[in-house]
């Protein structure tokens, strides 16, 4: 079994609409089944991302922003992760979505907000608290957010769940030492999970780039580099299975002994 993979490493603007537009059009274009888009589509101010842009931008589900993408992915006939600013009734959240031909299949409220480097994400978003898990053309898929990679925990409990192909929208910035660590990460998500991952970044002025696509075996299959560019990865269930009968770390874990390890908190 196999799927076609489009990643489309993307510069968004200060302006939802101009975004919008250009998401539509690269799923128009698009030859794979599963376009796969960068964390903050809605946009990201000129001066970063603030409280007054998050608020003036989010929408719900069945805003305009998330309507239209569903549709296109119905003419399509395909299937997107996209992601968005969610605004629900007590809470907004930093979200990304699985669609399928017109119909969300998963809906990811991003749980480990970036409280790092001198930024403050928990100051614009809520945080999640629930696992997002679909099937997708005999994949079992995740959904995890930039961030999230640096919680081997939130993967791990994705994989005894029976996911192979986690997918990471992202907006890793820039700073010493993140892209080896954007690297890093990635790769060894993939590798202790015997899982593919998709991790698609946005790139100038504030973010890393470097896409890429990483196999269960911890080589990347495709990673390209700071510029604005839409790629395509084809990944093979028969990369699972042969990793998975070499490396077995998933049916080697011992889960209920680590429960014991942890103090209680």
């Amino acid at each position: 079994m196999k799927l076609s993979v489009n990643c489309h490493q993307l510069s968004f603007s200060s302006a939802k609409t101009e975004n919008l537009s250009q998401i539509l059009r690269v799923i128009q274009d698009s030859d794979g089944y599963l376009d796969v888009f960068p964390e903050y589509a809605m946009g990201v101010a000129e001066q970063g991302l603030d409280r007054t842009y998050v608020l003036e931008n989010a929408e719900p589900l069945s805003g305009e922003f998330a309507t239209k993408i569903l549709k296109k992915t119905l003419e399509k006939q395909s299937a997107a992760v996209f992601t968005m600013f969610l605004k629900e009734p007590h809470a907004i959240y930093n979200a990304a979505i699985l669609a399928e031909a017109g119909k969300i299949k998963a809906v990811y409220k991003k749980i480990h907000l970036f409280d790092a480097f001198g930024h403050k994400e928990s100051a614009l978003f809520s945080s999640g608290r629930e696992l997002a898990i679909a099937e997708l053309r005999g994949f079992t898929v995740g959904l995890a957010v930039c961030f999230d990679l640096r919680f081997p925990e939130l993967f791990r409990a994705m994989a005894y769940r029976g996911v192979d192909l986690f997918i990471v929208p992202s907006a890793w910035y820039k700073g010493e030492h993140k892209l080896v660590q954007w690297r890093v990460l990635v790769l060894a998500r993939a590798h202790e999970n015997t899982a593919y991952v998709v991790a698609v970044n946005q790139t100038d002025p504030f973010f890393t780039g470097h896409s890429m696509v990483a196999s269960p075996l911890a080589y990347a299959l495709r990673e390209v580099d700071e510029e604005q560019s839409s790629f395509a990865v084809e990944v093979d269930r028969k990369g699972i299975q042969e990793a998975r009968k070499s490396v077995p770390t998933i049916r080697l874990s011992k889960p209920k002994l680590y429960r014991g390890f942890y103090p209680r908190i």
